[in-house]
């Protein structure tokens, strides 16, 4: 098993939870055809906390519980300091989470 695996698991509680804090949790699913767009981040579709809690987080924990290959890579904190760069305080910690998801995906040196 992969060592990451329960700090990546961790991680993704803290992301989530700290989506709830700033009130950014939805309790309505996007459309289905929101949740169909190829489009990266689903910027055509949604919002970046809506892609987050709903695409996101969903497909992380089903990587995590059925043991696939963790992506080689990920890039979620330069679409993270675009999207709340008129929010900067508000959305401190959940980049600094984002961050350290990045961190966490990369290949070790």
């Amino acid at each position: 098993m992969d060592p990451r695996i329960l700090d990546i698991a961790d991680h993704l509680l803290l992301i989530e939870h700290e989506l709830h804090a700033q009130g950014w949790w939805s309790a309505e699913p996007p459309s289905a055809q929101a949740l169909a767009s190829s489009v990266p981040f689903a910027v055509d579709s949604m919002n970046f906390d809506q892609w987050l809690q709903w695409i996101f987080l969903p497909r992380m924990k089903q990587i995590l519980e059925n043991g696939l290959p963790l992506p080689s890579a990920s890039g979620i904190l330069v679409m993270a300091e675009t999207v709340y760069v008129d929010r900067p305080e508000e959305s401190r910690r959940l980049r600094q989470l984002l961050a350290e998801f990045d961190q966490l995906i990369a290949p070790s040196a």
